[in-house]
């Protein structure tokens, strides 16, 4: 098993969770977007025998994944088919649950957001009535977005309403939590949501596969399925402050899950008391500082913290967002690299990927494994 997690019963039955040499097949398509990609080629890359590609691009076919999409000249021989990945085949729902704010984001099969959903939230208003909030939201997303034919009837549960053709809804959060148990721990200043069963939950309101994972790690994957390969940190500043960690090209979530607590890492002994109830975290000492509009004390808080990660994973990159990150990118961005220049060499650089990354790596924890991409596993199916 991969240290980024996986293993486990529960997921290996999700719609359209494809074998290996499937997933290979769909992921090159999935890479080649408009300008399609030919069988020789699928061979030639895969490994694969011109047979296997033929049998294999016929089955996906058939379920009407990919299509034909016109000849490209050969050097030599006959035109070759080209063939795509059909995006309207398959959909998967993303939502972010923020201290104050939920966004809820519609993806195709190709990655594409076709539609978003923006509402102030109270995460402190109590697990029920978050949940609550966020099957209402989804259902709604789903109503308004969804392409004809895409759904396969009428009835109240988003589940019936979305059909076959949604994957599923992936959750992300802040930490710390159990992404195998699908389970928030206690939440930084939300302790109420301690052991709450949120993704069985919305599972069942929803009438659809639903997987929980923390912010940080959802942004990660997202950035790791945009071809940022290697080992890397996403770090991410907004009403609290996380870490995603990928590692020799996949996501680690630790043993238990709960890598990526950067925030509460202690760089002042006698610091003032954070939230999680330790003194002189990351998160507090920064974040008090960007309060008071002291940017280059935040930075060099946050640098200090970065160059300890940084010399003890040897990751080669760190990638900066988030709204405090966004409202100041530039000055974070040479802040840090400032704190870091003696003591490594790794890159410091914006994220990039918008407003909506969280939000659009939830749901990629959905489309993932269709294409091989990701272990994700940990998927709770609708009763």
């Amino acid at each position: 098993m991969h240290p980024g997690g996986g293993g486990g019963a529960l997921g290996v039955n999700l719609p359209l969770l494809r074998n290996h040499n499937e997933a290979l097949v769909l992921d090159l398509l999935r890479t080649a977007r408009e300008d399609g990609i030919s069988r020789l080629e699928l061979a030639d890359r895969t490994g694969l025998t011109p047979q296997a590609v033929s049998k294999i691009t016929a089955r996906l076919r058939d379920e009407e994944l990919v299509t034909e999409a016109g000849r490209r000249a050969s050097t030599g021989g006959k035109p070759r088919t080209v063939l795509r990945l059909v995006p309207s085949a398959a959909y998967a729902v993303g939502v972010q649950l923020d201290r104050d704010e939920l966004t809820a984001v519609l993806l195709d099969l190709a990655g594409t957001r076709i539609a978003t959903r923006v509402v102030s939230l109270d995460l402190g208003a109590g697990p029920d009535t978050v949940t609550g909030q966020a099957t209402q939201e989804v259902r709604t997303l789903l109503a308004g977005s969804l392409p004809e034919g895409a759904a396969d009837g009428g009835g109240p549960d988003a589940g019936e309403t979305a059909g076959a053709r949604v994957l599923g809804v992936g959750v992300a959060m802040p930490g710390p939590l159990d992404h195998a148990a699908g389970v928030p721990h206690r939440v930084t200043g939300y302790p109420e949501w301690d052991g709450y069963r949120l993704r069985d939950e919305l599972a069942c309101r929803l009438g659809l596969p639903v997987v929980l994972d923390k912010d940080t790690n959802a942004a990660a994957l997202g950035l790791l399925l945009r071809g940022t390969g290697g080992s890397f940190a996403y770090l991410h500043l907004g009403t609290g402050i996380g870490a995603g960690l990928v590692l020799d090209g996949a996501l680690y979530r630790g043993v238990r899950t709960g890598a990526g607590e950067f925030g509460h890492q202690v760089v002042q002994l006698d610091g003032p008391v954070c939230e999680c109830g330790k003194r002189g975290c990351i998160e507090a000492l920064c974040l008090a500082a960007v309060a008071r509009g002291d940017i280059d004390e935040a930075t060099r808080v946050l640098g200090t913290g970065v160059a300890n990660l940084v010399e003890l994973l040897d990751i080669d990159r760190v990638l900066l967002g988030g709204r405090v990150v966004a409202a100041a990118e530039a000055e974070f961005i040479r802040g840090v690299r400032a704190t870091l220049v003696s003591r490594t060499r790794a890159r410091v650089a914006p994220a990039g990927g918008g407003a909506y990354r969280v939000a659009e790596g939830a749901a990629q924890l959905l489309l993932a494994p269709v294409f091989g991409r990701a272990e994700v596993a940990y998927v709770s199916h609708p009763r």
